[in-house]
């Protein structure tokens, strides 16, 4: 009995990811896939429904990975920190932004074909859902600051929301511009000097100073 050849899986994979990176979700084609993997279209569709279907694979253990961060930086309820802890969550610091972009560049293939080339996909709307999950968290603890006086600044979610936009476009921007790891670095010292959100919340001014 011949053994399965377990490579198929493996190289249709990789092919796709080289054809979704370089033409994105609608423009690439299951025929070249097959043909750069040198596998048959019935190999293929032996193990994916369709082309959806392989771009979900090539992008599951990024999403994953994502979601995941998600659930550990919400799990710890906004209620159970102290003032300290709560203003502190708010820091700009730079080796935390590092953290940030660093997990992402481990991540870079499956987190570009997110933001640019997921069209016509589940994740068409990646960049506004993440967003939103990040919202999410950020304004329940945005809330509680409020609640205990230590925000002196009054926002809607809806404003917190395109805060966010704004702040994620510039983590986003430098993967959809191909960006290498050292120009990455000089960004993020950048962005942690664009972005003082203790500042913009009120969090550590006199109330005087958020006035109008």
């Amino acid at each position: 009995m011949a053994k399965a050849d377990l490579t198929i899986d493996p190289r249709i994979r990789e092919s796709a990811r080289q054809e979704f990176l370089a033409l994105g979700f609608e423009k690439a084609s299951l025929k070249r896939i097959c043909a750069r993997a040198e596998v048959t279209t019935g190999a293929l569709y032996k193990r994916y429904q369709g082309k959806a279907d392989l771009f979900h694979a090539v992008v599951a253990d990024t999403v994953a990975d994502l979601n995941a961060v998600i659930r550990q930086k919400t799990e710890i309820d906004a209620r159970s920190l102290s003032d300290a802890a709560l203003v502190a969550a708010w820091d700009m610091d730079e080796a935390y932004m590092l953290w940030w972009f660093r997990f992402l560049y481990a991540r870079h293939d499956g987190f570009v074909l997110l933001l640019r080339g997921a069209e016509g996909t589940e994740y068409a709307n990646f960049q506004h859902d993440w967003v939103e999950k990040m919202t999410d968290g950020s304004f329940l603890y945005y809330a509680e600051a409020l609640r205990r006086g230590l925000a002196r600044v009054e926002l809607s979610r809806s404003e917190l929301h395109i805060l966010l936009t704004g702040f994620w476009s510039t983590i986003y921007e430098p993967f959809i511009h191909g960006y290498d790891w050292a120009q990455i670095t000089a960004h993020c010292r950048v962005v942690c000097r664009l972005f003082d959100w203790k500042r913009a919340l009120g969090l550590d001014c006199p109330a005087e100073e958020t006035s109008p």
